[in-house]
């Protein structure tokens, strides 16, 4: 049985993440203003779980299935957004080096008969780093559009001592292995 697919999210890291998986889909742009629910949600799983069901169900005129998700990076209460310049990068990596973190990533999907959402928790043990060796990070990875300023898929991996995780994929913006498993309960067919 085919169905129509579409993630909400112009993200090449999710857009990548989900090719893995052989499923047919479109990707969209999601029509959310994320500043509004920044403004009035402070708990972090509240936060990202709201964001993602808003984009999925912004394109519910799209018809079909709609995959949203969103990431948010947490040390203790404060939330990390993307960094957007070298300076920002710099002062949050120091916020976080020696310490542990969370990387909070929901995926919502959202049909005319039902919105479902998840949220997958990671626990983030970054190594001690001095100013130089995170100063070097930044320049050679240019973290800018990546929450909590590093990208674990290339040298960011090598700031960190230990990763909890139930989901990997997870880490990376898209938890595929909990995502898959309830499209298949949808009737989705995955290699």
């Amino acid at each position: 049985m085919a169905h129509h697919l579409t993630l909400a999210s112009t993200s090449v890291y999710r857009h990548e993440l989900l090719s893995r998986t052989g499923l047919s889909f479109a990707t969209a742009n999601p029509k959310v203003d994320e500043n509004e629910l920044k403004a009035t949600v402070r708990d972090p799983q509240q936060l990202a779980r709201g964001l993602a069901i808003a984009k999925a169900q912004s394109l519910s005129d799209q018809g079909g299935w709609i995959i949203g998700s969103d990431q948010v990076v947490a040390l203790e209460e404060k939330i990390f957004g993307k960094p957007h310049t070298a300076e920002r990068a710099q002062e949050q990596l120091s916020m976080m080096q020696g310490r542990t973190h969370q990387i909070i990533t929901a995926v919502a999907v959202h049909s005319a008969r039902e919105t479902w959402a998840w949220v997958d928790v990671t626990e983030m043990q970054m190594r001690p780093l001095t100013a130089a060796q995170i100063e070097r990070y930044v320049v050679v990875d240019q973290p800018l559009d990546c929450a909590g300023s590093y990208k674990i898929e290339r040298r960011g991996l090598t700031l960190f001592e230990k990763i909890q995780s139930e989901d990997f994929s997870a880490i990376q913006g898209l938890p595929l292995i909990r995502l898959i498993n309830y499209l298949v309960t949808k009737g989705f067919v995955v290699p």
